[in-house]
């Protein structure tokens, strides 16, 4: 017994010295309750596709959400919000390119002005650009590393500076990777490294904030139905499907589900620095 609650000591000791206070002070002994409450959610690149999914899925929740938008998107971007409102949701629109450090510390500026919060951030606004490695040209390896990866570390520094100037209860954020940063995809290394990065950098963000009841997670989705996958050919989508074992791409409405669930649910309130896969199965296919 002695030396059991010795080893308990030790362990606790231990985890003490090595968390330590992040930027934005101690904990507050006030819990968020994400759950209850109707909470901010800034969410990037929403206007279209898996973003606008994810918009609209909480918002029926009863939830505010910020349609962060690539400049010159405004049509797409009012027709989300108005959409956020229809079903419940109350929202605004903010355009930032979120590869402009200036442009996204602005945004949550704006965010912080309106709402007087943000609770929880989703960083799901990505691009590809994809080519063998002997064909691919520097500046498109270069660019998909900016949006996807850099984009995020510019949109949570943003985010949390703008948090330190705010009596802050905590919150969450939710990091959109991609089963390719797992296992990887021919013609898409620089897709496959910004999304293996995003993964890491999900990891050491989640041990930075813990001590401020921000939790930080990943999901990585399989092939989901988007405009994306539209392109292919027929014989692409084909060869995708006979690679997934549920043998059916997913939906947008997938991915948002396990958002929300990451976002507000008070089921998620413990985890933390984690990589949740929505992808019927692919990663397992191919390990």
């Amino acid at each position: 017994m002695r030396v059991f609650l010795s080893f308990v000591l030790f362990v606790a000791s231990s985890v003490s010295a090595f968390v330590r206070p992040g930027p934005l002070g101690s904990v507050s002994k006030t819990k968020l309750n994400l759950a209850q409450d109707p909470k901010v959610v800034l969410i990037t690149g929403s206007s279209q596709g898996l973003g606008k999914a994810m918009a609209l899925d909480i918002a029926k929740h009863g939830h505010k959400i910020v349609v962060n938008f690539y400049p010159g998107c405004d049509e797409a971007a009012q027709e989300t919000v108005e959409e956020i409102v229809a079903v419940g949701g109350d929202g605004i629109a903010i355009a930032a390119d979120c590869t402009n450090f200036e442009q996204v510390e602005k945004m949550f500026d704006q965010a912080f002005d309106h709402y007087g919060t943000v609770d929880v951030v989703v960083n799901n606004a990505g691009i590809t650009k994809d080519n063998l490695v002997p064909r691919m040209k520097p500046k498109d390896f270069a660019a998909v590393i900016n949006v996807n990866l850099s984009g995020d570390f510019y949109v949570c520094k943003a985010f949390l500076n703008a948090a330190a100037k705010t009596d802050y209860k905590g919150g969450r954020i939710i990091n959109i990777a991609s089963v390719v940063g797992q296992i990887g995809n021919p013609g898409q290394a620089n897709y496959a490294a910004s999304k293996g990065g995003v993964i890491g950098f999900t990891k050491a963000l989640a041990k930075e904030v813990a001590a401020d009841n921000i939790k930080v997670n990943a999901i990585c989705p399989g092939f989901i139905e988007t405009p994306m996958t539209a392109k292919l050919t027929d014989e692409q989508l084909q060869k995708s499907v006979d690679a997934i074992p549920l043998h059916r791409l997913g939906q947008p409405e997938e991915v948002a589900a396990m958002v929300r669930f990451l976002a507000i649910d008070e089921g998620a309130d413990y985890i933390t620095g984690h990589c949740f896969d929505v992808d019927g199965g692919v990663g397992i296919a191919a390990s």
